[in-house]
């Protein structure tokens, strides 16, 4: 176990320190099952963070006091295109398979989307990925669960660590976490599976305050979102968040047993304009309860899940592939 404490009473006094000598000192083929753990003692760490080792752990000492913390925002100057861009702003990037992180918070401290624009707390590209007990704070984008789709729609906008990058679907689950932004603040195309997780939709003071997810599901990929026994809250009016819109076509988001606030709008969902998603695209529900949960007003194209298909949607069905992960 490697120790990270601010005041030097440990290994090492930043993360990415620590990183840098586990890249160092460990190969690629690093054997399946052993792991690095790194042991985050509390403190405000602000820096930029990337994690390229496969089979690190994260363990924080307390989800509410160890903060890995940056400020970067899509409307930053950038003498290349004039813009940061929404990818390059990550505060911390998981570009490896087989990471964890337990009890900790990150962060994104750029501010508010209307004025910033995009700014990722988190930039997950990688397969097998575990979060338990997190929480991730930010604004627009907070979460990002690659990979990037295939093409973008306007120029540059890709532009990043993996612009260019073969796209590889990976398998993420989120467990007892929480996750605050306002709008899409959970996007990409992974199978993401999120567990009695709480997501929290940020007032704007706008018409519409918050979309909660953004899925851009591959074409073909059996999974996307699966949110299991989730509360979906917030500090907005009511009726100005969605739970969710099509970033591409072929987005999939169901949810199973979830709250929700008098701040989801009645219809629940938006197709983003896009009306060919009402085909191409899977949103479903089953037994969603709380003030924003009737399906009275909810549009056509939403599925409802019955208790037979519920076996399709099991932590286990949507995690385990072709090597059987069960984390």
């Amino acid at each position: 176990m490697i120790h990270i404490a601010q005041d030097g009473t440990g290994d090492f006094t930043t993360i990415q320190g620590a990183l840098d000598f586990v890249a160092q000192n460990s190969s690629q083929d690093h054997p399946s099952g052993s792991e690095t753990v790194l042991f985050i003692h509390n403190g405000i760490y602000k820096e930029r963070v990337t994690v390229s080792v496969p089979y690190v752990t994260f363990s924080g000492e307390s989800k509410e006091h160890t903060v890995l913390t940056y400020d970067l925002f899509a409307r930053m100057k950038s003498p290349d295109i004039g813009k940061l861009g929404t990818f390059r702003t990550y505060s911390c990037m998981i570009d490896t398979h087989d990471f964890t992180a337990r009890n900790m918070t990150f962060e994104n401290s750029a501010g508010p989307g209307v004025t910033m624009g995009q700014a990722l707390a988190l930039y997950v590209d990688g397969d097998r990925i575990w979060f338990d007990n997190c929480s991730f704070l930010g604004n627009q984008d907070t979460l990002f669960t690659a990979p990037l789709p295939p093409k973008e729609v306007e120029p540059n906008g890709f532009i990043g660590p993996k612009q260019f990058e073969p796209r590889v679907n990976g398998r993420h689950y989120y467990r007892n976490c929480y996750i605050e932004g306002d709008i899409d603040f959970i996007f990409g195309g992974a199978t993401a599976y999120f567990e009695g997780c709480e997501f929290f939709s940020k007032n704007t003071d706008s018409p519409v305050n918050s979309y909660v997810t953004a899925a851009s599901t591959p074409e073909g990929q059996t999974y996307g979102y699966v949110m299991e026994n989730c509360r979906f809250t917030g500090d907005c009016p009511p009726h100005t968040a969605y739970l969710g819109r099509p970033w591409r076509e072929y987005a999939r988001t169901v949810l199973l047993n979830c709250q929700m606030g008098e701040h989801i709008c009645p219809k629940g969902w938006h197709d983003w304009d896009k009306p060919q998603a009402h085909m191409t695209a899977f949103y479903g529900e089953y037994n969603s309860s709380g003030p924003g949960a009737s399906m009275e007003k909810r549009p056509t194209w939403i599925k409802r899940i019955t208790r037979e298909e519920l076996p399709y949607y099991t932590k286990e069905a949507v995690l385990q592939g072709e090597d059987g992960w069960n984390p």
